[in-house]
Order: structure tokens, then sequence, then C-alpha cells
């Protein structure tokens, strides 16, 4: 039995949204069993020193790329499985040390990368991963040029995607990613920026290729996750069953309301948008694709705004490939500007956690749940951008573990 208690703790209660002063957590075998205002006597058992601190439950990115080395995906369909096996090692493992302790991954991690962590060959965050997303022909998981000349019919099977067109295929691609361990399914049901032969404004996949989808999910009591930028591909992921909205970035009001009114969620990229803006050349993108990174970059911040003030249920994610996967806490002050401090810390935690099926056991700091948390120097909810700044982030934990630790 390995105890520890933290004390002194200024504990963020995200459901609350505002801080427990001056409490005492236990933690047993990786999970807290105790939440006190009294300070906690544990025989053995080590102790952690949280005064002056903020005390967090871990992070929850819901749109992470394990797999994403490069925005040129042809370049990963190249690249020696055993190699980007290492970007994908050193990808978790840096999210880990700035809080997340828990990601879900939306095209190509599998099975292998789950157990790795598992068996503590990588140190990274709980790993939630579709397989491969799913994808009409020509569709935003299609990387293939309009120039590209196939050396075979059999279509495209690459490392984040694969392309299945009409219910059957969709039926057929979904039970085999389920069947590999797949915890979410994942479609692309709108245009997308780094896909070259697709508008943004592009319908994607049939109501009939969508609902075998959600079929195929509901026989694992799992659910589909859907790439979604305009209004139209929120909508019919409502009308679908789709339970995770991605991106959701050119919305109107009354689209707003009608996810609100759903029991579906909906996870913005925000930082990724930024970053394609600001970084389009050095990144090597088109320019038809630069130009649509600023079309969808220009609505995305009014398009959270509309769904804040509809009282949807915003989750948090980043969707960073490459090398600007470094700005994935910077998420956070982004948000800042169209949300209050506590509620982007709340879509963090504890909505993350009900949308991965997971309330009770990750995003809270509660009795029960996975002893998954972080402790940050300053006061998050009076200046937010503390959480981006790597100094700040004095001690990580997962499942009991320290795995980061300039406190102890």
């Amino acid at each position: 039995m390995t105890l520890t208690v933290i004390s002194n703790c200024r504990l963020f209660e995200p459901r609350a949204g505002q801080y427990l002063d001056a409490h005492h957590l236990l933690i047993e075998d990786g999970t807290v069993r105790e939440v006190s205002d009294r300070p906690i006597r544990a025989n053995a058992a080590r102790r952690i020193d949280a005064s002056g601190h903020s005390v967090l439950p871990g992070f929850i990115d819901a749109h992470f790329h394990a797999y994403g080395a490069d925005f040129n995906i042809q370049k990963l369909d190249s690249m020696p499985a055993s190699l980007l096996s290492q970007y994908a090692r050193r990808a978790l493992e840096e999210a880990l040390q700035r809080g997340f302790t828990t990601v879900r991954d939306a095209a190509g991690a599998d099975i292998g990368l789950k157990i790795a962590i598992d068996r503590g060959l990588i140190e990274g965050p709980r790993l939630y991963f579709s397989g491969r997303a799913i994808s009409q022909t020509g569709g935003h998981g299609d990387p293939r040029a309009a120039d590209h000349v196939p050396l075979c019919g059999c279509g495209y099977n690459g490392v984040l995607s694969q392309v299945a067109d009409g219910p059957d295929a969709v039926r057929h691609a979904a039970r085999e990613e389920l069947r590999r361990g797949a915890t979410q399914l994942k479609l692309f049901l709108s245009g997308g920026v780094i896909s070259p032969t697709d508008p943004i404004w592009m319908p994607q996949m049939s109501a009939d290729e969508i609902r075998a989808a959600v079929e195929e999910a509901a026989t694992r009591r799992t659910y589909v996750m859907a790439h979604a930028h305009t209004a139209d591909a929120a909508r019919r992921c409502i009308s679908s069953g789709v339970r995770s909205i991605e991106h959701a970035t050119i919305l109107d009001a009354a689209t707003a309301r009608a996810v609100a009114e759903s029991s579906a969620y909906v996870v913005p990229t925000l930082i990724v948008l930024q970053a394609l803006c600001e970084e389009s050349g050095s990144l090597g993108l088109s320019p038809a694709m630069q130009a649509k990174a600023q079309e969808v970059n220009r609505h995305a911040l009014q398009s959270l705004d509309y769904l804040r003030a509809a009282g949807a249920r915003i989750g948090f994610g980043t969707d960073l490939l490459g090398r600007i996967m470094d700005r994935q806490s910077r998420e956070f002050v982004l948000r800042r500007e169209v949300m209050g401090a506590a509620d982007v810390l709340r879509s963090a935690t504890v909505i993350n956690a009900e949308l991965l099926n997971e309330a009770g056991r990750l995003g809270e700091l509660k009795p029960g749940a996975h002893a998954d948390l972080v402790i940050v120097e300053g006061d998050p909810l009076a200046d937010i951008s503390v959480l981006a700044d790597p100094a700040r982030m004095l001690l990580v934990m997962r499942g009991g573990n320290v795995f980061r630790d300039r406190l102890l």
C-alpha cells in the first residue's frame, strides 16, 4: 500500500469553480481516498506541502494527435513505424509534463501506445484513442492531391485516417477500429484546413454513413466524435447522434443554441488555428490551405462565444501537430478572451471527463477519483496564463505517481 498526503492545498473544485482553502488530500495506491479541511494523519505516508500554491485536477486534452509528427500527412504515411512511435513518445511525455494527465487522441493512436503507457515504457498521459479516423474519398481525411496518380485502385489507408465510402464500408471500418481497441470512433463531416482538395464548407459523409458509425459505436457502449467546422456539419452531428463535435469554428447563434439543447458536447480547438495563421509559411502549407486557415480562424472566437452564451457543454482540445505542439497550454489563454477562467478550467477537467464517460474518476479530486493532479505556482483563476508557463508547473501526478517534481 502506497500512501501520499498533500497538505495545505488551495484546492480547485471545478464544479463550483472556486478554491477550497487549507485542504488536505490522502492518496492511496493511485486513488484519492480522503479530502479534508483538517490535517490528515497517515503513518509512513509520503508528504507533499502545497502551501502557497494551487492544486488542480490533471488536465484533459480531448483533441490530441500522438502520431502528428508533421503537418504534411504524406510524410507521416512514408515514415517508418519505429520512427513515428518515437515522435509519439515525445509528444505524450511532453504533454504530461505540461499537466495533461489524460489525452483523447483524435486520429491514428493505437493499442500499442496505450499498452506502452500502461506498462511504464512511455511516461505519458492516460490515453483514449480513436484508431484511424474515417473519411469519405476526397474528404478531410484523404490527403491525396488532385494530381495524385494511385498505383492501385485500393483507396487510401494511412497512419491517421482511412477512406470508406457508403454505409457498409463505414460500418466495416468502424468495426475494425473497435476490434483494435478504439475507445471511440472519429469521422470527418466538413472540409478541413490541411486537406488538399476540399473547401471548408463542403458537407462530408451521408446521413446513412454517419448513422452506421454511430450504431457500431453504440454496440461497444461508446460514441462518435466528428470533425465539423461548419454550422451545417454541427447540425448533422446532432441529428445523427454524434456525441462529440470537434472544432465548431463557423457557427451561428441558432446552431450554438441547437448544440446546447442537444446531448452533444463540443470541443473547440483555437490554438491550432492561431498557430497555422502565424506559422503557415514555415509549416509548408499551400496558399489554398493558408487561406482556409485564415477563414476558419476569423470566426472561431465568435463561435466559441455563441456556444458559451447558449450554455453548451464545451470541452477542451488543441489539435496540434509537429513542432507547434509545444503551444498546447496556450489554449487556456486564448479561451480566456470570451470565457471566465473557471469555465476554461472546467472545460479541461470535469466537462472533458463527462465527455470521456469518466465522470467521478477523472477531472476532479474527490474520494474514488484517480489521483491525477497538478500543483501550480500562482493563481490560475486570477491569471490563467500561469498554466502556459513551464516554470510555474511545480508538480504533475498521474495515478499517484509523480512525473514532474519541483517540490519534493
